[in-house]
């Protein structure tokens, strides 16, 4: 698997970076010679500043606080992927495969994404001394609190899954910018943010290596689909339209 270590100025750069890989690795799935492609790409990534991501299905009002991130210039944008709003900022390591469904066939049932790649992570960060546990649907825990939370978009040849890694963010800011979710977890019970999150307790370094060893990746990958990258901020992530009209 190829490794993409690299972080761009925004986070909406950031988000249209991700579509824009599983966009290319599709489009190139249905070319000459796709069986000989890579396996995937890991890219690893991490926030230079503090966003709300809703997911693909979010009602923005319902889960965000936006007089609250307003007033703090906190920038609202929605991913791609499926879930509920997550924050993000310094202090999270956050993680991207772009999986190839023609060798991971299995992964087209999403349960079984969610464990393949949960599964992997949940390995490494033991290997780090850290009792992760999987929870609820896409979730990884320590002592029942989450450290980790996922999503994923499937198109015909190819899944995007990707997640945060809490090590060292501020949380009480996470129930400043999100309202309680309307969906949640059974193994939740009604705790507050504050009661709810986590960080582990390592460091970026340390997260780093170990998820790159979870999926095999040690062929260091330079490029990127940098025009598409930019026409998707410009058209899509930079839009109200795209952001907050659901």
């Amino acid at each position: 698997m190829q490794l993409l270590d690299l972080t761009l100025e925004t986070a909406a750069a950031n988000l249209a970076l991700d579509e824009a890989l599983l966009n290319s690795f599709e489009q190139r799935s249905r070319e000459p010679g796709a069986a000989n492609r890579a396996d995937g790409i890991l890219r690893l990534w991490a926030p230079a500043s503090t966003a709300v991501v809703v997911g693909r299905s979010s009602q923005v009002a319902d889960e965000v606080d936006q007089a609250f991130c307003r007033q703090q210039n906190i920038p609202i944008l929605r991913r791609t992927s499926g879930g509920a709003s997550v924050l993000m900022g310094p202090g999270c390591l956050m993680y991207s495969l772009i999986l190839d469904l023609d060798q991971h066939a299995e992964l087209r049932v999403v349960s079984a994404a969610h464990r393949f790649v949960l599964g992997r992570i949940q390995t490494a960060l033991r290997g780090l001394s850290l009792e992760v546990e999987i929870s609820g649907v896409s979730d990884l825990t320590v002592a029942d609190r989450k450290v980790s939370g996922n999503s994923l978009r499937v198109l015909r040849n190819t899944l995007l899954y990707h997640g945060a890694l809490l090590h060292d963010f501020p949380l009480a800011l996470i129930g400043k910018c999100l309202r309680t979710a309307p969906r949640q977890p059974d193994y939740r019970r009604g705790r507050s943010h504050d009661d709810f999150v986590a960080n582990l307790h390592t460091d970026s370094d340390g997260l780093k290596s170990a998820i790159m060893l979870a999926f095999g990746a040690e062929e260091s990958r330079s490029a990127w689909p940098a025009a598409a990258t930019q026409q998707l901020v410009v058209e899509k992530y930079s839009s109200d339209h795209w952001n907050f009209c659901r």
